[in-house]
Order: C-alpha cells, then structure tokens, then sequence
C-alpha cells in the first residue's frame, strides 16, 4: 500500500489554485486538504482494517495451526492409545494364553494322573483278589480256591463218571526245625519244598498249601489209583535232595495221604477229611511215605482224638507213671545214672508206652505241663533214693522244646531242685541238636545258666538234627547220646558203624561223655567197648522198671552183662 504525505498534496495545488475558494467559502486548497486528510483517514483506516485483517488472519493460521497441533497431539494419542491397547491386547492374549496352556497342561496331568489311579485302583483290586485266593508266602493257591476248583473237578467228573484224586501232605518232623533254627528259616524251608512239590505236578493239577506246613493236591485227571501213586512217588523223591537255606543243609521228608472220588468220599470236605486221615496214618507207619484211605482208618482216627480227650484228664487223675532205665558204664557195668521215662498207665487200655500219646501232647499243646510234672517226679524220686541210702546216681529226664522255650524254664528249674532237694550235679537235661540250635545267643545264656546252676547237660538223639557242629565248641554240654538207630544197625551196616566210631572219637577230643542208647546184644556191647565209648543204656543191661525194681538194681550196684530180649526203649 502507497503511502502520501500531506505537504506533497499541498505542492501539487500549486500557487494559482491556493487562493480560490469554494462555495461554502473555503478554497480549493482548504478542501484538498481536507479531502487528503479525509482520504488519509481512509486510508490509515484500510491500513488498519488491513491489519486487523491481517492479524485476523494470522490468528486463523496460528488457530488452524493450533487445531493442526491438537489434531496430530490428538492423533498422536490415539496412537500411543492404539499401541498401548494393542500392547494390552497382546500382554492379555500371551497371558490368556499362558493359562490356557497352563489349563491344558493341568488337565493333561489331571486326566494322565486319574488313568494312572486307575491302573493303580485295578492293580490293588488285582491283588486284593490274588491275595484273598493265594498263600502269601509261597504263593500257592489257599484253601478257598482250592475248594473251588476241588469243587468244579468234582461236577466234570460227576458228568464224566471218571475218578479224581486228593491229596494231604505234611511235613516230617517240621516243627524240630522251626523250634530249633527259628521262624525265618522254616519259612524259607516251607517255600523250597513247594516249589519242588509244584514241580513234581502236572500243569493241570493243583497244590494248595493248608497253612502251617499242610498242603493238599487236586489231580483231576487220573484213570486210575496208580495214577495217584505215581505222582506220590514223584512228590516223595523230589524231597530227598537237601534243602540249602543259608548255611544249613536240611533234609525234609513228607507223608501223604490219598483218597479218591468218589469211593471215599463225593464232596470236597469228605474227600480232604479222608486223604488227611491217610496221612496221619503214613506218618503211624513211619513216615516218609503214602498211604490210600481206607474205611478202618477211621477206628485210628477216633482214637485220636479220644486220646487227646483223655490227656486233658490224665494228670488231674494222677494217671502218669515214671519208668526208670539205668546207664551203665561199659568198662565197669556199675550203674552211674539213669533215665526218667514217662508212661500212662490208662484205666482201660493199660500201660501206654510214650509213642503212643506224647506226639499228640505237642500237638495239642499239653506237653509243657506233662514235662513240669516229669521233672518234679523224677527229682523227689532221686531224692528219695538217696535218703535211703542208695549209692548217688545222675537222674537224666528229656526236655522238649516247649519246656527250653518257656519264660520260666531256669526258674522252674531252680525251684523244683529246691522244693524236692536234690543236688543239682544229680539231675542232667538231655535235649536234642534241634531244641539247642534256635536262638543260639538265648541257647547260650540258658544253658551257662544251668552250668552255674550245678546241672549236667547231655545232646540226645546226637547226628539226627539238622545242624552243624559248631554249636558242641559254643554250648557248655557234658555228654553226647549216640541215637538208637546207629547203634542199632553198627554190627550190620558198616556206616553207621563209621558214625558211631566217629562220634566217640569226637567225644573223647571234647572231653565229652558218650552214652550209647538202645544196646541190645552182646556183639554192639563189645564194640561200642572197643570203640572206647563210656556208658550204655539198653535192653541188654535192663528195661524201664518202676521205681521200687531200681532200687534193688541200685543196690547191687552192678549190672549182670546178659542177653536181654530186643526191643525198644
């Protein structure tokens, strides 16, 4: 815009124009002047209006500028906010599926946890079962599922009328074992046993063990009674090899008894009674064998068990007498001791000898109370004799092991020695090689209590038990008994001659006595002299007597050496 400056309107005029005048009495000049300032006015007002517009304007820009600002600081925003909500979005989809994972990975361990209780939950109803139906320890089946299967044998040979045949095995002379080498190693005994026994069999028979040391056999399919015997037979010869538990090398027989269906018998309970009832009758005829029933086993049977009626009985009646055999030494023949021996003397069947009711004693359990009542009969009697008088003798008495085992048995010992006064180097406890070898460190201290205590100690049946010799250098015995069935055959049999001529020599090196049992000829008396063995007892120098009939051979005081009839002590 074209500024003007009033003094150059004025020039312009010029001189001729400066003093005219206008109608309303002022000049031209005036009134240019005027019209200029006027127009400045204008002007100056167009400048001013051009400015505010101007200013107008900058202020749009400075405010489009600013709503340009706001709209990018807006977008900006909007931005961070996206950003952060896509940050937010993904921190929440990575934690959502961080839990989903976590969901998924617990509910794989969940379902993979619940099978397995599953597997666990049937495995334990698996052996549940296997236990209700099977023998812990060997793992033959029990007598439930025998029974069972006894009894489903049973219909097919029914519909096939075809035979089957039961049977009962017992162990020989087991409880010796278990009372003499403990628990552990009877258990360990009882599982090699049935294992040989199982081997014996055929796939489609069944053993079962009873308990204890029971079993019984299922032999479903035999033709004919031979077939059973067969099978017996296998079961007797897979015993005779010893058995090696730990350091023991044991020998272990069986009795079997067999019955048949359906001759003895057409359900499982009548069959298992019959088969048992054989086996009881084996073992009378000696063990180590079988034996098919037969209907006058039963007569057996009966008496049995009124036996052991009237034992329950017996000592209240005061029924039990003492027998007396005396042992004598072999160089002399003068008596030097003599054994207590029990008998019965029955209101009805007579005299019983020993055999006949003392393996059920310990089968029932009247054994302990019938040995208390021996040993307190057999020192008042020995005392007896030597108030009389009568030349001193050692006064033996068998202990079983049920006496050994009792809490009581030192202190019962005592005071018998103190209620019937007899000396304690007169009284001498025999026990068997089984009886010591339980226990050892228990054996030991009973034994070297008796020692101080003044009483003698003897090994009975000395070579039968089942253990080694080292116990002869640990326990404190006196003297060593040799068994009745080497003396027996030693004039006959050339080992059981070595057998006893090995025991003397190892009598004498243990500076232990040796007393040989059951002598009764001339020709065993002679060699066991030779053999240098120390003392005798036998029918070759007396029977048992009662007590009155020892007093007169007491007092004589030797022996005659004469023939005597055989038989059994």
């Amino acid at each position: 815009m074209t500024r003007h400056n009033p003094g150059d309107i004025v020039d312009r005029t010029g001189p001729a124009q400066s003093n005219a005048s206008g109608p309303d009495g002022m000049s031209i000049h005036e009134e240019m002047v005027i019209q200029g300032r006027e127009n400045v006015v204008t002007a100056r007002e167009a400048t001013v209006h051009h400015r505010e517009d101007v200013a107008q304007r900058r202020e749009d820009v400075v405010g489009k500028r600013e709503e340009v600002t706001l709209a990018r600081e807006c977008s900006v925003t909007t931005r961070e906010q996206d950003s952060r909500s896509k940050e937010y979005l993904k921190i929440a989809t990575d934690e959502h599926l961080t839990l989903l994972q976590k969901a998924n990975a617990h509910l794989v361990i969940a379902t993979l946890e619940a099978h397995e209780l599953t597997e666990q939950v049937q495995a334990a109803r698996e052996q549940m079962k296997y236990a209700a139906y099977h023998d812990g320890l060997t793992g033959l089946p029990n007598r439930m599922l025998l029974q069972d299967r006894l009894g489903q044998a049973i219909e097919v040979a029914r519909r096939q009328e075809r035979p089957l045949a039961v049977m009962f095995l017992d162990l020989d002379r087991f409880k010796y074992i278990n009372d003499s080498l403990g628990h552990d190693v009877g258990d360990q005994l009882l599982q090699s046993v049935a294992q040989r026994l199982q081997n014996s069999l055929r796939h489609s028979d069944t053993i079962s063990r009873q308990g204890g040391d029971e079993f019984v056999v299922l032999l479903p399919n035999v033709e004919h009674a031979k077939d059973a015997a067969i099978s017996a037979e296998k079961m007797l010869a897979a015993q005779m090899r010893p058995h090696h538990i730990g350091p023991h090398k044991l020998h272990i027989s069986v009795s079997i008894g067999i019955s048949v269906y359906p001759d003895d018998g057409q359900d499982t309970e009548t069959l298992i009674k019959c088969a048992d009832i054989a086996m009881y009758h084996a073992k009378e005829r000696g063990r180590n064998k079988y034996k098919f029933y037969k209907h006058e086993m039963n007569m057996r049977v009966v008496e049995r068990q009124s036996i052991e009626a009237e034992l329950r009985l017996a000592l209240e009646r005061q029924e039990f007498v003492l027998y007396y055999q005396p042992v004598v030494h072999l160089l002399t023949g003068k008596i030097v001791g003599v054994e207590a021996l029990i008998r019965w003397q029955h209101p009805e069947r007579g005299l019983l000898s020993p055999e006949q009711f003392v393996p059920v004693a310990e089968d029932c359990g009247l054994i302990l109370p019938m040995g208390r009542w021996v040993l307190h009969e057999a020192c008042r009697q020995a005392q007896a004799w030597n108030q009389a008088g009568l030349p001193p003798v050692t006064i033996a008495i068998n202990t079983s092991a049920h006496e050994f085992r009792a809490k009581d048995f030192i202190e019962n010992i005592r005071a018998t020695l103190v209620e019937t006064g007899l000396p304690p180097h007169l009284l001498e406890l025999e026990m068997t090689e089984t009886v010591l070898m339980r226990d050892t460190e228990d054996t030991n201290s009973a034994l070297r209590a008796l020692v101080d205590m003044g009483v003698k100690l003897a090994i009975d049946d000395f070579g039968t038990g089942f253990s080694s010799l080292s116990y002869l250098k640990q326990y404190p015995t006196d003297a060593l008994k040799i068994d009745r069935s080497f003396v027996g055959q030693m004039i006959s049999n050339k080992d059981s001659a070595a057998i006893v001529s090995a025991v003397i020599s190892l009598g004498i090196n243990l500076r232990k006595r040796t007393i040989a049992e059951g002598v009764e000829t001339a020709e065993q008396y002679a060699l066991l002299l030779a053999l240098h063995c120390d003392e005798g007892q036998g029918y070759y120098f007396s029977h048992p007597v009662a007590a009155g009939e020892f007093a007169a051979l007491l007092s004589s005081g030797i022996i005659p050496m004469s023939p005597a009839s055989a038989g059994v002590c």
